[in-house]
């Protein structure tokens, strides 16, 4: 019996999407614009030279990337690992879009959406959130990075008890306060009454976003919670629980699935501690299971504040350490590193950008070459045609 180790790099996009122009992202390229920032020197802070990731360009990611657009990023080869290009139906760029799609779950309905007025949320949900939570108002109410509307109204949050709401391009109502003056758990609580109260909305997800400090030093948390609708339909992990096998989500997994199908969750304060996880997962997870894993600083700490640097240095740490999970991969295991939307650091705004993704496939005996362009859904039919489970309607297996 085999193994399945599905690892999401999120927001590692690799550009070339037919539909970007339909999101305002034609000619959006995170990985290619972060390869070219570091050539060209513009990315050194931290770091100098070209971006090195010999392990990722090893299983591929190079002849993934330029199948996408039809250039190779300076730094990468394009003649190596067994890879694929993954392009996305499902109609949005977010999270759990991705996610449910790779495990063979595309979103066919459109997501509910705030505008950009200001304020950017109807006057009736804040009104309920408030009566509901016991809150004095709500601050912010607006389209914004997380961190800049932290900054903005972090003092006035601690002194008036008043936590802060805001949105993105993205189906998300999110709510930051602060773990100590407000409350983690307070937080959590407030999060699920406004997770009841976005559902008429139809809105993704409901985010907590914790944070500690003070002014001019405020920083999130660990204790970020993703609070998601459940999948329209059964997934990879509802599948594979169904077989009598374990689903072990790594990060906030099990958040974006709604904990539906996850046996196990293993979470850590940063990529590095999931990383730590992971390695773990692989010398215990036991035949026939799947190991569901995140990295999401690509995307929280790096794609969303435009810092092309960290975002560089985040994928060289990535890929120093993936021997440590390559190099004790068992006969009969298979390891599939994808993404789930791009953001690339160097585009406009700091939202999501709709980007093809890499699909990169490695374990003992799989042959190298390069599968063209496929869906996402066929992530998620490849872990169950390896795995010998019963397969979903969408997708067809790579290998």
């Amino acid at each position: 019996m085999s193994r399945v180790f599905l690892i999401i790099m999120d927001s590692v996009g690799i550009g070339g999407a037919p539909d970007a122009i339909a999101y305002g992202d034609q000619g959006a390229n995170t990985l290619g614009h972060i390869a070219a920032a570091c050539a060209a020197g513009h990315a050194d802070n931290g770091r100098s030279g070209m971006i090195r990731l010999p392990h990722l360009n090893a299983l591929g990611i190079g002849g993934a990337a330029q199948a996408s657009t039809g250039t190779l990023p300076p730094g990468l080869c394009d003649d190596r690992g067994t890879w694929a290009v993954g392009r996305e139906t499902s109609r949005g760029k977010d999270t759990p879009s991705g996610h449910w799609e790779l495990a063979g779950a595309p979103v066919t309905f459109d997501w509910g959406y705030f505008p950009r007025a200001q304020p950017a949320f109807p006057a009736e949900l804040i009104a309920d959130l408030c009566r509901e939570g016991a809150l004095p108002g709500i601050l912010g109410q607006a389209h914004s990075n997380g961190m800049a509307v932290i900054e903005e109204h972090g003092e006035t949050h601690i002194s008036t008890g008043m936590p802060i709401a805001y949105t993105s391009a993205d189906s998300v109502f999110q709510i930051a306060a602060h773990e100590e003056a407000f409350g983690l758990e307070r937080l959590y609580d407030l999060c699920r009454i406004a997770r009841r109260l976005c559902d008429p909305l139809n809105i993704g997800r409901v985010i907590a976003r914790p944070f500690v400090g003070s002014p001019g030093q405020f920083r999130r948390t660990a204790g970020r919670r993703d609070f998601s609708v459940a999948p329209h339909m059964p997934t990879l992990c509802d599948r594979v629980v169904d077989a009598g096998r374990q689903v072990i989500g790594i990060g906030k997994i099990a958040d974006i699935f709604a904990h539906r199908g996850i046996s196990e969750i293993l979470k850590g304060a940063d990529d590095m501690a999931l990383f730590d996880q992971t390695a773990r997962m692989v010398d215990e997870a036991a035949e026939g299971d799947l190991i569901f894993a995140n990295f999401v600083e690509f995307d929280s700490l790096y794609g969303h504040m435009r810092d092309v640097a960290g975002y560089a240095r985040s994928l060289e740490a990535f890929d120093a350490r993936l021997p440590e999970l390559t190099h004790r991969l068992r006969p009969g295991d298979l390891m599939i590193i994808a993404a789930d939307h791009g953001n690339d650091p160097t585009w406009q705004g700091t939202d999501h950008t709709r980007e093809q993704v890499p699909i990169l496939m490695t374990g003992p005996g799989i042959a190298p070459g390069g599968h063209g362009i496929r869906g996402f859904a066929d992530v998620g039919a490849t872990a169950e045609r390896w795995l010998g489970i019963a397969e979903g309607p969408h997708g067809r297996s790579i290998l």
